[in-house]
């Protein structure tokens, strides 16, 4: 990419994070572009929808989600970190008004740039739910789709009730107790010992 055409699309991510920000995801593509200083057909050259923009303005914080992953493999309580990158989620989604809806939307369209963004994200959440499962902390049927779906609707509720800063985690409670593993659940194979890891 040659040095104006850097400077364009650096100033066109900057403009967009910012409007997303403020307005939401649905913020009008044309006001970003006058913000940048460039023309409506420069930003399609360089992102040919909103969903271009969109997974380009987020990937650094996909990153940073997927790096917390990894990092929460070697928590000593499985079900806890499980919970913990859910709400980092919850707390990105949250950021920009409409992120949740889109991503959500994404689930069932394969061939969108936020769907391959978010494939990342399930392969990461799979390892530890995978590892939930394998201590006998999270019920064996739980799929990561589902669960991922799930935390983008708390996502959505909490977009919809600022004045709640409290609902996030009653949401994200009462899911860690619906996948919670019991003694009596079919494929459960708790850890020996008085204890299993939370």
């Amino acid at each position: 990419m040659r040095a104006d055409a850097r400077r364009n699309y650096e100033r066109l991510l900057a403009e967009a994070r910012t409007a997303f920000t403020e307005r939401g995801t649905d913020a009008s593509l044309e006001e970003i572009a006058r913000r940048a200083g460039v023309g409506i057909g420069t930003l399609y050259r360089h992102f040919p929808h909103r969903t271009a923009l969109m997974s380009a303005v987020f990937k650094d914080e996909v990153e940073a989600l997927l790096a917390r992953s990894r990092e929460l493999l070697a928590a000593p309580q499985p079900c806890t970190a499980l919970l913990e990158w859910l709400r980092a989620i919850v707390t990105h989604a949250s950021t920009y008004r409409g992120l949740s809806r889109a991503l959500m939307a994404a689930q069932s369209d394969d061939g969108s740039a936020l769907s391959r963004c978010s494939m990342p994200m399930l392969a990461a959440g799979s390892q530890l739910l995978d590892r939930a499962q394998r201590a006998g902390v999270v019920r064996a049927g739980v799929d990561i789709g589902d669960l991922m779906q799930l935390t983008n609707a708390i996502a959505l509720a909490v977009e919809q009730s600022p004045d709640d800063p409290e609902l996030a985690d009653r949401l994200l409670t009462l899911t860690l107790r619906g996948i919670r593993a019991h003694p009596a659940d079919p494929g459960t194979t708790r850890p020996a010992g008085p204890t299993a890891p939370a």
